[in-house]
């Protein structure tokens, strides 16, 4: 990437399609496939998470149970204090080109947390963007 941009790294949820993997990568971001992660399918939103923490990336997930955790987690406990989470709420098969409209977006959200508790919680719906701070 160009100077200036982060390079962050992001954890694919289960039900993320590879693609929209793909389109972070093009992005010049790095990808933990939930294939390659060691994880058992169907491993339940905590085990995830935790996962997702131990990397050091952000979580990307398509089901509305990992919006719920996060905000119920991620907002009030200690544990998911620093979980981070894009939530993609369009069609999966939209999914890579939502992420790559928003990408300059969720690059300045991450670089908006710097010095702090680095968190960044973004919805990608298929006609909005909501962040949360």
């Amino acid at each position: 990437m160009s100077s200036g941009r982060p390079v962050l790294r992001f954890f694919l949820d289960e039900g993320v399609p590879v693609m929209t993997g793909r389109a972070l990568e093009s992005a010049g971001h790095e990808v933990i496939y939930f294939g390659q992660s060691g994880i058992a399918k169907g491993s339940v939103d905590p085990v995830v998470c935790v996962s997702a923490l131990a990397n050091e990336a952000i979580l990307v997930a398509h089901d509305g149970d990992m919006k719920t955790l996060a905000r119920g987690h991620g907002v009030t406990s200690a544990r998911f204090a620093s979980l981070s989470l894009l939530k993609l709420g369009c069609r999966e098969s939209d999914g890579p080109r939502r992420v790559t409209a928003a990408m300059s977006l969720i690059e300045h959200e991450w670089m908006v947390g710097e010095g702090q508790i680095r968190r960044l919680f973004i919805v990608i719906g298929s006609t909005v963007i909501r962040t949360h701070r």
